[in-house]
């Protein structure tokens, strides 16, 4: 059936390709979601940090999910779907959609002895798009694929999103620019540096046409209906990265606003109307739908750092422990590994270590406090830059089932905080599915519910500030900070 034949409330679909597994949301038109479905994911990880999936088995959990999650679901009041992956997985597929070579997952690293040729080739392009090339990105990647399996004649690089939706259609369809950042894509004249992808030897036909997020770009085909029980003729809307998508379920879509996504390590991501361009390139930026940018920054600080000091440990119960040390008396900035590379680019930097804990549970408390003074001092770059975030703070991440973590963060940061209601990706993907030929900004409005809102606790601010502060100046005199930046932090 077209879609002239849909009737009903409407509804929308979200699939979030993701490294553990595929998940689906249905949402109606208040952003309220009615449904969903997941289905797992394995991966292959081998030597020289290479991670590797079977496309095959993103479809068939594809297929999975969208059958558990449209079970319950009048077909008839689905009108679009989007999808969204992880940030510069690819792969190499024929024109038949046959993947002709395993996925390289987004942390694979095999492409690192290429980088440097990479940043040569592109280097005028990546200096104005403000980007810098790194060894887990697709253009390195294809050349770690042309030099070991070759590049087979008549291939096309896929994102996961890419394959998910022209599996869904039955045909190849264009990709997004913002899946397409990482792959080399020019955002701002908003096409493929084909001269540069020449320089590296790579035939520009292997990069196929790219459109905005929001575009409508296909419809689901019969055949994809039949087995996953979203409607033939069902709109696709190209969708945009796994990180932009939590943005979009948090609803910070406006200059002022941000969200903080903490997992096992630490996303920051903010709203700016103008290209922020960072001479380190630890901030680099994806085009928002609606014009300007959406600026972020990844750093190595994170819930890592705690479940590596106290693995298997119940974290609950140190949380509660953890409150008699506001402040710890040692003051720490837990980098998960070695390097740094946002709010300060440093690949040689080591975890960093003020005072001494008189106990474990203190020093519990300030692995907690050392990520919200890494989140402090990451919104102090943005600001930098050009991108502060002035009102609430959205927080994000699997950190955010430590409620205590998320009033301490705000007590630290000095600012409210807010927990969104629907923070998953795929409902992300919904709402930009129900945005498409209209404003994102004015449809997340509509459709992103108020979270939980944490004011900081006045008398514990200035407390936080006092320890913030001798950090940066351990920073500083590492010569981590530039003076710009650690006069920002502290002013």
């Amino acid at each position: 059936m077209g879609s002239e034949n849909f009737a009903g409330d409407p509804a929308w679909v979200g699939i979030d390709i993701g490294t553990q597994g595929v998940r689906v949301t249905i949402v109606d038109s208040d952003g309220v979601p009615l449904a969903t479905g997941s289905a797992p994911l394995e991966s292959r990880r081998g030597p020289g940090r290479s991670h590797e999936q079977d496309p095959e088995e993103w479809w068939a959990a594809t297929v999975a999910a969208c059958a558990e999650a449209t079970a319950s679901v009048d077909a008839g009041r689905i009108r679009a779907l989007a999808v969204c992956s992880t940030s510069g997985t690819v792969l190499l597929a024929d024109g038949d959609l046959r993947p002709m070579s395993p996925a390289l997952m987004y942390d694979d690293s095999r492409g690192g002895p290429y980088v440097d040729r990479v940043t040569e080739a592109g280097a005028a392009v990546w200096d104005e798009l403000s980007v810098r090339i790194q060894a887990s990105w697709p253009l390195p990647k294809l050349l770690w694929l042309a030099d070991h399996h070759g590049l087979p004649s008549g291939s096309r690089l896929l994102h996961s999103a890419d394959f998910v939706v022209s599996r869904l259609a039955g045909e190849l369809l264009a990709t997004d620019s913002s899946h397409a950042l990482k792959s080399g894509y020019d955002t701002l004249a908003e096409r493929w540096p084909e001269e540069v992808l020449l320089r590296l030897g790579l035939p520009p036909s292997m990069f196929g046409p790219v459109v905005r997020p929001g575009s409508p770009i296909g419809r689901v085909g019969a055949a994809a209906a039949a087995r996953t029980g979203l409607p033939a003729g069902c709109l696709i809307v190209a969708g945009m990265t796994d990180g932009c998508a939590g943005q979009i379920a948090a609803g910070a879509l406006a200059p002022g606003q941000g969200v903080s996504v903490l997992g096992t390590t630490l996303v920051l991501k903010a709203v700016s109307e103008r290209l922020l361009h960072d001479s380190a390139g630890a901030v680099y930026s994806h085009r928002h739908p609606d014009g300007g940018w959406l600026p972020g920054g990844a750093s190595n600080v994170g819930a890592g750092a705690l479940t590596a000091a106290f693995p298997g440990r119940d974290l609950a119960d140190l949380d509660a422990r953890a409150a008699a040390y506001e402040p710890a008396a040692e003051i720490v900035y837990p980098l998960t590994a070695r390097g740094e590379r946002f709010p300060f680019y440093r690949p040689d930097a080591d975890p960093v270590a003020v005072g001494k804990a008189r106990d474990e549970v203190e020093h519990y408390a300030a692995l907690l406090q050392g990520v919200a003074y890494g989140e402090r001092l990451g919104l102090a770059a943005l600001a930098l830059l050009g991108a502060p975030v002035t009102g609430t703070l959205a927080l994000t991440g699997g950190a955010t089932r430590s409620r205590y973590w998320c009033q301490l963060r705000a007590d630290v940061l000095g600012m409210a905080v807010e927990i969104p209601r629907y923070p998953q990706a795929s409902v992300g993907m919904a709402v930009l599915a129900a945005s498409s030929g209209g404003s994102l900004s004015g449809t997340a409005g509509r459709m992103v519910p108020p979270g939980e809102r944490m004011d900081p606790r006045p008398d514990r601010v200035e407390r936080f500030d006092k320890s913030f502060r001798r950090l940066v100046e351990a920073l500083a005199e590492r010569r981590y900070l530039t003076s710009e930046l650690a006069e920002k932090a502290v002013a």
